[in-house]
């Protein structure tokens, strides 16, 4: 297939997938950009291709993947592998920690190579809007990993919504119980002092990427990075593009000019502030009227704080760690946290009368095949950076404005800035190490 043939237009026999066959001459060429950690579930989420180069800056974290794949080339530097294997790959997986999400998907994109990049597309929102415009002027196929997406309880949802199951919507809650639980990362935290010594098996420069250098140490991988703010985005940027992804998509959040959003924090310190995430938070988005839908007010809440119960909900049904609660005129719909899951109206007696709706929305074949088949000329996957950037961006909005916390902020979607607040506005394009460029 060399180099995607520059367009996915150039694949016109596409026979062999309908019938549920892939011979090789029908198969991509996919690299993986990191081999362990998530990178493994999107891996082998696409294994019926040719898995022909894996990198990854840790060599321990790695290597179960790279026995399971002998036969595909091994690198550290994503950029050398790109480099060398350019006329050898079509596609590439991106599931980095998020502060290098932006540079290795970018490259890519400029290659002319299909992209998969795990949620939040990006740690920034100017990386966000960047690598979403990029994806669409090279004109390649492109997911985002929010896997519920491409689930049957978030079309449900979204059908339940336009069929007036609960009338007008403007109030959204929205929780995760994340940093805490089983899931924990680092939160409250300054910079450790010490300097153990670097693994060998580790990288430590290609880890950081673009961020600014810092002495390596263990408080930031392999999973706890995501509680620094150089390098995650916190429980918001981690599970919004989750949670908030249904409630974005019934409610055409995304079909706004303008957005206002407030957040308050707990152990507000400002120099650990400036290095990790609080240990919860509560951030209030205000979206103006999208078409014949009104006003509606979204209050995120994360650290184990739990939204008001209505007062029509039964008093024995629990609320659970993560998930979303519309409240409606009529009634109130209640997911849980990927795609809608233990999707029901409430209260139950509601559900139970209602008649549900005909299936108006595409069905999924898969989250990982529906980009695979996108590839190979298909139609584009429903969580593609179109969809997934303007997600991203208004979970990343909300990331801001726990960085920035106690002041109301006016969000100018279409030039990408704080109308109001100079400071904040900082922290939409933090600059990058000497070194690095998007």
């Amino acid at each position: 297939m060399g180099r995607a043939a520059g367009s996915a237009a150039a694949f016109t026999i596409v026979p062999s997938y309908v019938l549920g066959q892939n011979p090789p001459s029908n198969r991509l060429n996919i690299a993986a950009i990191a081999a362990g950690g998530r990178a493994r579930a999107n891996i082998n989420g696409t294994k019926s291709e040719n898995i022909v180069a894996l990198c990854d800056v840790d060599e321990r974290r790695a290597a179960n993947m790279y026995k399971e794949y002998p036969r595909a080339k091994k690198y550290k530097d994503f950029r050398i592998m790109l480099d060398e294997m350019d006329k050898s790959i079509d596609a590439v997986l991106v599931s980095t920690p998020d502060h290098c999400h932006a540079v290795a998907a970018m490259r890519a994109i400029r290659m002319g190579k299909h992209v998969y990049c795990e949620k939040p597309l990006a740690h920034t929102i100017h990386e966000v809007r960047q690598i979403t415009e990029a994806a669409r002027r090279h004109n390649v196929r492109t997911q985002m990993g929010n896997q519920g997406h491409s689930s049957e309880q978030i079309r449900m949802m979204c059908e339940w919504v336009n069929d007036g199951a609960i009338g007008k919507v403007r109030q959204v809650y929205a929780w995760s119980s994340r940093p805490s639980g089983g899931a924990a990362f680092a939160v409250n935290m300054a910079r450790p002092k010490d300097r153990p010594p670097v693994p060998p098996e580790l990288d430590w420069n290609l880890w950081l990427g673009p961020a600014q250098y810092r002495p390596y140490h263990p408080d930031y991988l392999p999973f706890k990075w995501r509680g620094w703010v150089d390098f995650g985005t916190g429980a918001l940027g981690d599970m919004g593009c989750h949670i908030l992804d249904p409630v974005f998509w019934a409610l055409k959040l995304g079909e706004v000019d303008k957005i206002e959003v407030e957040a308050t924090t707990t152990h507000f310190v400002p120099e650990i502030m400036s290095e990790t995430y609080p240990v919860a938070s509560i951030v209030r988005f205000k979206f103006p009227a999208r078409g014949n839908m009104p006003p509606v007010e979204l209050q995120w809440s994360d650290g184990r704080l739990r939204p008001p119960r209505p007062h029509d909900m039964e008093i024995e049904r629990k609320i659970g760690g993560e998930g979303a609660l519309l409240i409606g005129e009529n009634g109130n719909i209640m997911h849980g946290s990927h795609g809608a899951g233990g999707l029901r109206i409430v209260p139950e007696t509601k559900m139970k009368a209602y008649d549900l709706p005909d299936k108006t929305l595409p069905r999924s074949q898969g989250h990982h095949k529906d980009w695979i088949l996108a590839c190979k000329g298909g139609k584009p996957s429903s969580a593609n950076f179109d969809y997934g950037g303007p997600l991203t961006e208004m979970a990343l909005l909300g990331v801001l404005a726990i960085r920035n916390q106690n002041r109301k902020l006016i969000w100018d979607v279409k030039n990408m800035r704080v109308t109001n607040d100079s400071e904040a506005d900082k922290f939409v394009n933090p600059p990058y190490r000497d070194g690095w460029t998007l």
